[in-house]
């Protein structure tokens, strides 16, 4: 359902568990469409890389979600079902992904690609730029969200700052070690989140008119999540530059 708040909002907002702005919604959906394209990719694969990184970025992603939705649970009414629904959903999915780590907490990760030291630096800017970004938006909210081309509220600012954290421990876990099928599925995700949260405003404004492209604010968003979508593209060319090295040897 999620990512049918980018393809077809109209139908799923009503269906939500808290109302959503138009912004919102694509913005939401975008992120969806892109956790889908992940598990589609773990299925593809499954076994314990890719497997690895999913599980904990999606342990990071339903923690924070989880956490921001207790502090705000104004927000839901609890006479529909939608709303027990989220919470069992996101309670459960953060349960299972972090019972899988701790069983495998002692156990290898795949071979990687050996990263040179501009790629390590790279992917260490990139950890602490998104887990900077992340917890700004978790613990100020306000201040952080301020920046944003469309007004969002503390609730929303801080189920956002999970893309971020998750993205982060993504990241990290990579900057580490790095094997191709994480790369590919990383840089999968994170051409889809930048990619659809770019094409998710032009869209949502092209009804809605209510976005000043020219202002910094925007400016600064949109190189933001184009940083992002240009970072999976690397990652995509890493993972091939290594694949073929590895079939030439």
């Amino acid at each position: 359902m999620g990512a049918g708040l980018f393809f077809a909002p109209t139908l799923v907002k009503p269906r939500w568990p808290w109302p959503v702005t138009p912004f919102s919604a694509r913005f939401l959906g975008g992120f969806y469409t892109a956790e889908m394209a992940v598990m589609a990719a773990l299925l593809f694969w499954n076994r314990w890389s890719p497997g690895r990184l999913v599980l904990v970025m999606a342990f990071i992603f339903t923690v924070i979600v989880s956490a921001a939705s207790f502090i705000n649970l104004g927000y839901f009414n609890f006479e529909r079902k939608a709303a027990w629904l989220w919470f069992l959903v996101y309670l459960a999915s953060a349960a299972v992904s972090g019972l899988f780590l701790w069983r495998a907490r002692a156990r290898p990760s795949a071979k990687g690609v050996a990263l040179t030291p501009a790629w390590r630096g790279y992917m260490s800017a990139e950890t602490v730029i998104l887990g900077l970004y992340g917890v700004g938006m978790l613990l100020f909210p306000r201040v952080v969200s301020s920046s944003w081309p469309w007004p969002v509220d503390p609730f929303h600012a801080q189920v956002y700052s999970a893309i971020f954290l998750a993205g982060a421990g993504g990241v990290y876990l990579l900057w580490k070690n790095a094997p191709r099928e994480e790369l590919l599925v990383l840089g999968l995700a994170q051409l889809l989140v930048g990619l659809l949260a770019i094409l998710g405003l032009v869209i949502t404004d092209a009804a809605v008119h209510r976005i000043d492209w020219t202002a910094t604010k925007t400016l600064c968003w949109l190189a933001l999540f184009g940083w992002i979508g240009l970072s999976g593209v690397f990652k995509f060319y890493a993972a091939f530059r290594y694949f073929s090295s590895q079939s030439a040897s």
